[in-house]
């Protein structure tokens, strides 16, 4: 069975940092792109980072360039999201997903497959 397990998220400061980890089981990471989405509450869910396969293409939104990274690591069959100089907008819940293709993709509608989230807040 095809899962994925959020962690890392929890309370930080602005200007603070985080490392979400996605973890996957159940299938060859290798052969599936990532996508890191975040829902504020009352907003719509927004892609905010992906990386293909390999880890050899990423993007990234407009709103977190320069500040988050992504990640990935095959063997261990996780996908990591390195999140720096945090901002009180950056508050929501984060998901992983994955689907099988080429590239990566920033909408949602792409993914076949999603965690349950981790919670990110930033606050002072």
């Amino acid at each position: 069975q095809l899962q994925l397990v959020e962690s890392g998220g929890g309370l930080v400061q602005p200007g603070g940092s985080l490392r979400l980890s996605c973890a996957a089981s159940g299938f060859t990471l290798g052969y599936y792109a990532i996508g890191w989405f975040r829902q504020a509450p009352g907003k719509e869910r927004e892609g905010v980072s992906c990386i293909n396969n390999s880890g050899y293409s990423t993007r990234y939104a407009d709103s977190v360039k320069g500040r988050f990274t992504i990640s990935r690591d095959n063997a261990q069959k996780t996908v990591f999201l390195q999140i720096n100089s945090l901002k009180p907008e950056d508050t929501a819940v984060y998901y992983c997903a994955a689907y099988s293709g080429l590239g990566c993709s920033m909408f949602a509608h792409e993914y076949d497959y999603w965690g349950q989230g981790t919670q990110v807040t930033v606050s002072s």
